[in-house]
């Protein structure tokens, strides 16, 4: 299966090498929110300002326009600033994930959404504009080079965005079979039990925060590069709520549900692009009939499945559980 990933942009053109760009870019995502929201129960609706730190920070590292930075920090290569970008975005998490700690549920969603807002009104605003671009973003955006061969076009792209899936993946599903990945489902079953059971929340969310950041600023940092400018229109909340949207309809906490729900949320809309904004039909009736008739999501993870068939099932009387059972 590597070996026909490794062919496809060759064989799909470069149309869908573009879609498929653009899948890859919400898989990384989708897999560090799935660390917050489906292994440790954190609600994140602010999940963009991660991805904008890390591509904000590829931009500002990276462009030769914005003289006020350079006159600080001398212009940066792709390969320099890509972990600059990624550890920006992980000590962005953390500090986060510090106020947030004492909130769970909707009040936690609240305050990462705001979180998300705050970030895009500051990469808006007029007097972060010689550091930031402002409204009119930035441009000249280093794009990654191997020697001589710089990689500009959509197919060159794939495979850097491929790999970072692959590290994506492993990093993730190691994690989840670790002592750190059963602390965070107790986290995410029941808090109160977790720190009765000597779990320490305030470390293992703040993991949970960390890495999840750490995956949507490698993401933010790519797509930054690959556009080669940045605007803020493309940091809005509801790119949050597209890669909440993948994890629910591949599954919460399933990793390659995580796969099937970039390529039924993300992808097809983009296959139907000639349609319009007939394309977005699609994508609601997706979502509906998956909440109606699959809310599991199209490859649930076990422990969901038995959770929803458990808050699902009848209640037993107490006449029913009182009754004797026949030997």
């Amino acid at each position: 299966s590597l070996i026909v990933l490794f062919i496809l942009p060759q064989v799909i053109g470069a149309y869908l090498s573009e879609v498929a760009d653009l899948v890859g870019f919400y898989i990384v995502m989708a897999l560090g929110l799935n660390v917050v929201v489906g292994f440790a129960g954190l609600l994140d609706l602010g999940y963009v300002a991660f991805f904008a730190i890390g591509a904000y920070t590829m931009a500002v590292l990276t462009t030769p326009e914005l003289p006020l930075v350079r006159s600080v920090l001398p212009q940066m290569s792709f390969w320099m600033a890509l972990p600059i970008a990624v550890l920006v975005a992980l000590i962005a998490g953390v500090l986060l994930g510090v106020p947030v700690l004492k909130t769970r549920g909707d009040y936690l969603a609240i305050i990462t959404l705001g979180f998300g807002e705050i970030i895009r009104l500051l990469v808006l605003s007029d007097a972060l504009k010689p550091v930031l671009g402002g409204a009119q973003g930035i441009t000249g955006v280093a794009r990654p080079q191997l020697g001589a061969l710089r990689l500009d076009s959509p197919q060159e792209m794939y495979y850097l965005i491929l790999i970072s899936i692959l590290i994506a993946w492993f990093v993730t599903s190691r994690l989840k079979k670790s002592r750190l990945g059963r602390a965070w489902m107790a986290v995410r079953e029941d808090e109160d039990v977790a720190a009765a059971m000597s779990i320490n929340l305030v470390g293992y969310k703040l993991a949970a925060f960390a890495t999840g950041a750490t995956l949507a600023g490698l993401s933010g940092a790519l797509f930054g590069s690959k556009l080669g400018s940045m605007v803020p229109a493309s940091f809005n909340v509801l790119v949050s709520i597209n890669v909440l949207a993948v994890l629910i309809v591949g599954g919460m906490g399933s990793l390659p549900g995580v796969i099937v729900g970039a390529l039924a949320l993300i992808g097809l809309p983009e296959l139907l692009r000639e349609f319009n904004e007939f394309r977005w039909w699609v994508y609601g009736v997706v979502l509906i009939v998956m909440m109606l008739y699959k809310p599991e999501g199209l490859w649930p993870e076990t422990t969901h499945v038995r959770e929803l068939r458990e808050a699902d099932a009848p209640p037993v009387s107490e006449d029913e559980s009182d009754t004797p059972q026949p030997a």
